[in-house]
């Protein structure tokens, strides 16, 4: 399949870190659930997690339960998620083992891995699921490069 063909049926997350949700966890993951479930109806078949905390791991662990598509993950740089608390770092380390594809973006660290990282995801993407509540930082940054690319269609989890 072209690049094109695949990005059509391409999805990428963007969301905050735990700290930065006015909601819980739960319902964080149960909203992630249903926008996976209603994207793969749609025909969707490849989801891309950034890997970071927070709505990156768990939509990239939801995602691993549905076999009938493809996990892509977009790791900033080699070494990023191996300094977090213990727990994160496992189930980062589950995922990338279990993904069906992992892409280092930037070969080591910079102080524009990330948003390159969110670039990235959004040029291969058609779609992104966006739990976003309005306050500064990269999922702010996300959504507005998201929103200057006319192909490229963002949905909002209610937070």
């Amino acid at each position: 399949m072209s690049k094109l063909g695949m990005r059509k049926h391409t999805c990428c997350f963007t969301g905050h870190r735990p700290e930065k949700l006015r909601i819980s966890e739960q319902a964080v993951i149960s909203q992630l659930e249903a926008a996976i479930q209603n994207a793969i109806q749609e025909g969707y078949t490849t989801f891309i997690s950034g890997m970071a905390k927070g709505v990156d791991i768990w939509g990239a662990e939801l995602v691993l339960q549905h076999p009938q598509v493809r996990l892509v993950c977009a790791v900033p740089f080699r070494g990023f998620g191996m300094r977090w608390e213990s727990d994160w770092t496992e189930r980062f380390c589950r995922i990338i083992q279990k993904a069906d594809e992992v892409v280092y973006i930037c070969p080591g660290y910079s102080t524009d891995v990330f948003q390159t990282r969110n670039i990235w995801m959004v040029d291969h993407s058609s779609l992104v699921i966006a739990a976003y509540n309005g306050t500064p930082g990269g999922t702010r940054n996300t959504i507005m490069y998201a929103q200057s690319q006319a192909d490229c269609e963002i949905r909002y989890l209610p937070l």
